[in-house]
């Protein structure tokens, strides 16, 4: 650790294994396993891995960067993205990203377990009960425990997480035992390829937010070594695996709706159930998220979490309702583009300019002109150039192009920052 004053002391540090726990238990997800049928669709398995491989390790370098400088001053992502955009800009860019984000992941996963919930009736009835209605369902049901705040459903967590792991190993094994799954991943080939680069990026999607916030957690790490262990350790092994199966179960079935994997491959109702668990626990984390991005959006008091939580939960209940699975890689796509820049900004800021040392870095009140257009030219620039089949990764150019913005326009065209002080 170098010489900067942490705001966090020393005894209130953290082993690197129970960060690296953190991070296993968000990898242990749905959506992974959604990544990786998604991927099963344009490559082989192989393909697949090394997509996932590229991907979490774009991901892990932003992130070991972001974690290390949390843990060198003790701060929060929040409060690391003031000094380059301004302790407003930073407020309203990252609450417009995790809001954004909190609530495209809460409509998807509310149409994921209105499936799954749909198929679970149908297999035990034989009535079909339309998707829409059971993720209107569910999606308000997980808006009532989130405003809630029912804190009964963080020990369910603790349950739904290895049972979807049970889940997915015993469909692992009985896609190969009784529906010739060795045979069938070996020979398989994508009906449409798909492009590297575009498989790469939508791994990156997966765990892009994560990636930039991972410093609120670091922030507890004991050096910039335990960072990197627990962000490495924690991230790639996990996040191969669940994607790996998320493909091999999509090959093997011919199905992408995880629901419709399950049933296909034999699982039993407590596979459903267990699914429906796991997307209920994340999805609370998801809505509670989005409703405090948006409390900090329109500047609402905290304590009025409960109509930004529901706010948040409706509007992503609506998007699950009309359809947003079936726009699942636009979404993803947008994310990509518009997350990772803003490390780029942040990495430049601290390590470059500010050569690792937070004593170098000055936050202002207001919003800091010259770090947000470089934020926002990065973002373009991943944006615009994610749709070209060339050997061009979005989060990469994101990346660098903000970086290298942010570089020159503070050491040539402005080295005094300009900021616009807001009341």
């Amino acid at each position: 650790m170098n010489n900067t004053k942490s705001k966090i002391s020393m005894d209130k540090r953290q082993s690197w294994t129970s960060l690296a726990m953190i991070w296993i238990g968000s990898m242990i997800c749905v959506p992974c396993l959604m990544i990786g049928g998604l991927l099963a669709s344009g490559f082989t398995l192989n393909g697949v891995v090394l997509c996932t491989v590229i991907g979490y390790g774009i991901v892990c370098l932003y992130m070991c960067f972001m974690g290390m400088e949390a843990c060198d001053t003790g701060k929060t992502t929040v409060e690391m993205a003031g000094d380059v955009l301004g302790e407003k800009g930073a407020k309203y860019v990252i609450s417009l990203m995790l809001g954004a984000a909190c609530i495209g992941w809460f409509g998807i996963q509310s149409a994921v377990c209105g499936s799954s919930f749909s198929s679970m009736i149908f297999s035990f009835t034989g009535f079909q009960i339309p998707v829409w209605i059971s993720t209107v369902i569910w999606g308000a049901l997980m808006v009532i425990t989130a405003a809630a705040g029912y804190k009964g459903l963080k020990m369910l967590n603790y349950i739904a997480v290895p049972a979807l792991l049970i889940v997915i190993v015993y469909g692992i094994v009985r896609a190969f035992a009784d529906n010739g799954g060795t045979s069938i991943v070996s020979s398989y080939a994508p009906s449409v390829p798909m492009n590297l680069v575009t498989g790469i990026s939508l791994t990156v999607a997966t765990f892009a937010l994560g990636g930039v916030i991972s410093g609120d957690y670091s922030r507890f790490a004991k050096n910039r070594g335990d960072v990197v262990k627990s962000s490495l350790i924690g991230v790639l092994p996990i996040g191969i695996f669940m994607i790996a199966c998320g493909a091999v179960l999509t090959m093997v079935t011919g199905k992408y709706d995880i629901s419709d994997v399950l049933v296909t491959v034999g699982v039993p109702a407590f596979g459903l159930i267990a699914l429906i668990l796991a997307t209920w626990t994340t999805n609370v984390t998801n809505c509670y998220s989005g409703g405090l991005a948006i409390g900090n959006l329109l500047g609402i008091d905290e304590s009025k979490f409960s109509l930004t939580t529901a706010i948040a939960g409706g509007v992503g209940t609506l998007l699950g309702a009309i359809g947003l699975m079936s726009h699942f890689a636009g979404f993803l796509s947008i994310l990509t583009a518009f997350i990772p820049p803003i490390a780029g900004v942040m990495i430049t800021s601290y390590w470059i300019i500010g050569k690792g040392k937070g004593e170098n870095l000055n936050q202002n009140s207001g919003f800091d002109i010259i770090g947000i257009t470089a934020f926002v030219l990065g973002a373009l620039v991943a944006y615009y150039t994610g749709s070209i089949k060339v050997f061009l990764i979005a989060p990469i150019n994101g990346i660098v192009i903000s970086g290298v913005c942010y570089y020159i326009l503070r050491k040539v065209v402005a080295p005094k920052k300009v900021v616009i002080e807001v009341e």
